[in-house]
C-alpha cells in the first residue's frame, strides 16, 4: 500500500532525470511518448502503489515541480 502520492507540474518540469535517479523504490521515468511545451520529456510514477512518501524526488527538484503528500 502506497505511503505517499507524487504529482509533477508537467508543464514546466525540464527532464532532467535527478527525480529518476534519487528515487528509492525506482517508480520515476521519464515519459518518453510525451513532450511539455518546452519541448523536454518530463518525468512520471510509473507506480504509484509502491510510494513510500520519502520525497526525495522533491528534494532533489532543481525546479521544484514535485509535490509529495504523505497518507
Amino acid at each position: 500500500m502506497a505511503k505517499g502520492r507524487v504529482s509533477f507540474d508537467e508543464k514546466y518540469c525540464k527532464g532532467c532525470g535527478l527525480c529518476v535517479e534519487v528515487c528509492p523504490m525506482k517508480i520515476i521515468k521519464l515519459n518518453t511518448e510525451a513532450t511539455n511545451e518546452k519541448g523536454y520529456n518530463p518525468a512520471t510514477v510509473v507506480d504509484m502503489d509502491k510510494c513510500i512518501g520519502c520525497a526525495s524526488c522533491a528534494m532533489m527538484c532543481p525546479d521544484v515541480v514535485i509535490t509529495v503528500e504523505r497518507n
